[in-house]
């Protein structure tokens, strides 16, 4: 009789329970309850997501991933990617693939692929919806076949796909994957749900145009994309949620609100900001500037080119060049546009010696860079290649690093406060061990020292936090800091980097206690992240609707007639002399129209002049979204506009 052998499973929460070699997650979820086996779409496995249905050979950490997981959501989207392949390739046979991923924001999937001459309409999406139902109630499982380079080059060459040919180009043999679903087969490395029945609600949202590898001078394809729920209702929630969204998309908001505009003359990726924005640019730089003079930090300026010299020094340029602009040459020497700020800081620290009564030393600037991201990932405010960053780094011994780790998140839980920001979660992105050298510096002990050490803060902190495998910088381990909008969507703010090696590499040092030198740790902090990225999402959350202090216009006069422009004027300068951002409409239209045109501007407060509000020298005052709030003496308005902008209230 053959002998089982028998392997080790360890659960979340540290049970262990035997199963024989060969197991697989979605049977481990059935020897629990069938229930849970129904949720189960794939699984982490000694901490890489694997399909469900794959099986362990060896004793391994696993966790079961449903729904409510974000890798669960992430294998369901990829698994849908696949099921709208195949859907695309029924309907019109002869296409060709490129990539098909899960995307975060928006959530769900897309797939880049060639259809020849074919433009798909409204009517064309449709009718691939049908489809994908059909093929996802035929319950089809994900089958993984690992394949030799040899055989999977035959398969596409077969099939004349330049495409995935291309894509296997740079594979290794023995890490190549097919999956195949119904009629469909595809290179891919998964993991996938364990078969499309799961997939019960589907909705192809938007056609675009992507050029092959976001490279411009490639061949144009199609980009559908599409997202799915395991249920109906839920795909009904998110579509109601779909179109509040796009009443609050930052780049209509942008435009009708006067904040930023782009101009293909300037180039993509780069905004313009209008004055109104300049004024909301203005005030979050004057909070920032207020928050960090008061935790101690000094301001710096530096240039916006620096010599390849540098960023090889930092090892920028080895890890980092394709997100850069390219070098310009000057007198045979290349020089580059700042792509970010920590080595000109790194500079600053170097310029004049240290000892460890100078430490911590917090350098803060908001700092123009430049970053050449691929013009099929640019998007409004969200990804740009020109950016203004609110950052800062700190330079601390191993002994303060707690204390300014633990600072700087607590700085992010006061500006979350500010801007009502009420759901939040740190990433805490690692790196992953087999990665050394070529994605991470090879410095295992540091790696996990710092790794360690950022845990131990936020655990004690009792920040939500999660851990994220194989994100983190190329120098040590980072936060990222997730936000959630008001209506729920979820934006990457900033970010919070440990680094344990620029120090060494541009040979910074402090003397110690021990009158011995010593290389600082070092603290990346950007807690409001870019103007960019932070208005686009501050846009979404207001709905455009700014707080008192924030408003580029924050009270609007508004004179019944011609015969009160004289009081109007004589307000507007009160106003202005109490530092109030304020605009007189003096047009000649009736008052109901102004009111309208006040409030599609999103202007604060409103207030109305007529005869009695003249006669009796005070103000008749309309807020935003609130309506008629009565008369006051514009004394008593301004004290109390004052005091709401000093605040910074929410409302």
């Amino acid at each position: 009789m053959a002998v089982t052998t028998m392997i080790k499973i360890t659960f979340p929460d540290g049970a262990v329970r035997e199963f024989p070699e060969g197991t697989t997650a979605l049977a481990v979820a059935k020897s629990i309850s069938e229930g849970l086996a129904r949720k189960v779409l794939a699984a982490s496995v000694n901490g890489q997501v694997w399909d469900a249905t794959r099986p362990i050979y060896t004793d391994a950490t696993v966790k079961l991933l449903t729904w409510d997981d974000a890798d669960g959501k992430s294998t369901f989207w990829h698994s849908s990617a696949h099921l709208m392949a195949e859907a695309v390739e029924s309907v019109f046979p002869g296409v060709k693939f490129w990539v098909g991923p899960p995307t975060a924001n928006p959530p769900g999937f897309y797939y880049d692929m060639d259809l020849g001459d074919r433009k798909l309409g409204e009517e064309d999406l449709l009718k691939l919806e049908k489809k994908m139902n059909e093929l996802a109630k035929q319950n089809n499982a994900y089958v993984r076949k690992e394949m030799s380079k040899a055989d999977a080059v035959q398969y596409f060459t077969e099939k004349g796909d330049e495409y995935k040919l291309d894509l296997l180009s740079n594979l290794q043999d023995g890490s190549i994957t097919f999956y195949t679903q119904g009629n469909f087969t595809d290179l891919c490395r998964g993991p996938h749900i364990p078969a499309t029945g799961a997939i019960k609600a589907i909705k192809l949202t938007n056609v675009a145009g992507a050029y092959w590898k976001g490279d411009e001078k490639n061949k144009m394809l199609t980009r559908v994309y599409g997202v799915t729920f395991p249920s109906q209702k839920e795909l009904d929630e998110y579509l109601q949620l779909l179109e509040e969204a796009k009443k609050r998309d930052h780049r209509k908001l942008g435009k009708e609100l006067s904040i930023f505009t782009m101009d293909d003359d300037v180039g993509q990726g780069l905004p313009l900001w209008l004055p109104n924005g300049t004024i909301i640019i203005e005030e979050l730089e004057r909070l920032a500037k207020e928050t960090e003079q008061a935790a101690g930090y000094k301001r710096v300026v530096t240039p916006h080119i620096a010599k390849e010299s540098m960023y090889l020094t930092s090892g920028h340029l080895p890890y980092y060049q394709d997100s850069m602009y390219p070098p310009m040459e000057l007198d045979g020497t290349k020089y580059y546009l700042k792509a970010m700020n920590c080595p000109h800081h790194h500079k600053i620290f170097a310029a004049e010696p240290k000892s460890y009564k100078d430490l911590p030393l917090r350098l803060a600037e908001y700092g123009t860079c430049y970053r050449y991201e691929q013009s099929g990932e640019l998007f409004g405010l969200m990804r740009v290649r020109c950016l203004h960053m609110n950052d800062a780094h700190i330079y601390c011994t191993r002994e303060q690093f707690a204390a300014e780790f633990r600072a700087v998140n607590d700085m992010y839980l006061k500006y979350f406060n500010i801007f009502g920001i009420d759901k939040y979660v740190m990433r805490l992105s690692l790196h992953e061990p087999s990665k050394l050298g070529q994605k991470y510096i090879n410095e295992p002990e540091l790696w996990k020292e710092t790794e360690d050490m950022v845990r131990k803060v936020l655990i004690e902190s009792g920040i939500p936090f999660v851990e994220v495998p194989d994100e983190g910088a190329f120098y040590g381990p980072k936060i990222d800091v997730q936000i959630w909008s008001t209506i729920g969507r979820e934006f990457t703010l900033a970010t919070n980097q440990v680094d344990f090696a620029q120090g060494r590499r541009f040979k910074l040092e402090f003397t110690n206690r021990d009158n011995s030198p010593e290389a600082p740790l070092i603290i990346h902090r950007a807690p409001l992240g870019t103007h960019e990225r932070f208005i686009g999402f501050l846009l979404e959350h207001y709905a455009g609707k700014f707080p008192l202090w924030l408003a580029p216009v924050q009270v609007k006069i508004l004179p019944i007639s011609d015969k009160f422009m004289d009081y109007a004027n004589s307000l507007l300068q009160s106003l202005k002399n109490a530092d109030i951002r304020v605009e007189l409409d003096d047009r000649s239209e009736k008052i109901g129209k102004k009111i309208r045109d006040t409030e599609l501007m999103k202007v604060p407060y409103m207030l109305v002049i007529g005869e009695k509000e003249m006669n009796e020298g005070k103000v008749a005052i309309r807020r935003q979204g609130k309506g008629d709030l009565g008369t006051k003496s514009i004394e008593e308005f301004i004290t109390e506009a004052v005091r709401e902008i000093k605040e910074r209230r929410a409302e």
